[in-house]
């Protein structure tokens, strides 16, 4: 396999990258739309939108910051070239800046309910149709991992065999969400989900990112600590959540 993987439509060759991110955003809002009409929403329509307004902003906002803070050397030496400023983005810094605007609103309009329910779905979706782009972007995409001897490693175009880890996240997110899908029932307390989601995806991500290149501080990437600061904010709740999954 050759990367960048494009895909043909017609006489045209589109980048997987653009495609796959497409499609990602397309399909977890009609996941989103279904879910919500099915009777999952908690929330009336003009605080849904202010919500969602808040999360697009937010996930936006956060997904370019934590990529430019990354590699705070790379950021020094590129400050003011607008490919890089505007070029990367970052899922954690996503997940987290849209979390940091939808509590913002939410605290503005006086909504003290959990909306996170509904987004469960929609974002494993969206995110494991995503990594597929990434996975195919080869190594202009940057998600790849280190160097492996495992019979799965991937050549992504520099002779080098290495961790599929955009792979490893689909896998990840598909069964993630399986489970909180099975356990919905055990879970009455709304929000739960949504933090069980939060704390399985960080913790995964804070994992996997050992064996993807990346600059350390403390032993740590940027994108590691970020993880880690979520996991620590939704650990408090992780007692009570098992609690009701048992006796459930």
């Amino acid at each position: 396999m050759s990367f960048p993987v494009f895909v043909r439509l017609g006489p045209f060759a589109l980048h997987p990258h653009w495609v796959f991110e497409t499609l990602a955003y397309a399909l977890g809002f009609y996941c989103y739309r279904r879910l919500r009409h099915s009777g999952g929403d908690v929330v009336d329509a003009r605080i849904r939108w202010w919500v969602i307004g808040a999360a697009a902003v937010g996930g936006l906002v956060g997904s370019r910051l934590l990529y430019l803070i990354e590699d705070p050397i790379e950021l020094a030496s590129r400050w003011a070239d607008p490919t890089f400023l505007l070029g990367g983005k970052t899922i954690v810094g996503g997940l987290i800046g849209g979390l940091v605007a939808v509590e913002w609103i939410k605290r503005r309009l006086g909504v003290d309910v959990a909306t996170g329910d509904l987004l469960v779905l929609p974002l494993a979706v969206g995110m494991a149709i995503g990594r597929v782009g990434c996975f195919l972007s080869g190594l202009a995409d940057r998600t790849y991992g280190l160097s492996t001897r495992l019979p799965w490693g991937v050549d992504f175009g520099d002779g080098v065999m290495r961790h599929p880890t955009q792979l490893y996240e689909i896998v990840v997110l598909a069964g993630l969400a399986a489970l909180l899908v099975a356990f919905a029932d055990r879970l009455p307390v709304v929000g739960d989900r949504f933090k069980l989601f939060m704390l399985g995806y960080m913790t995964f991500r804070l994992a996997v990112d050992f064996i993807k290149p990346g600059v350390r501080l403390g032993g740590l990437t940027v994108i590691q600590w970020a993880c880690l600061a979520l996991i620590a904010y939704y650990a408090p709740h992780v007692p009570r959540v098992f609690a009701e999954v048992r006796r459930g």
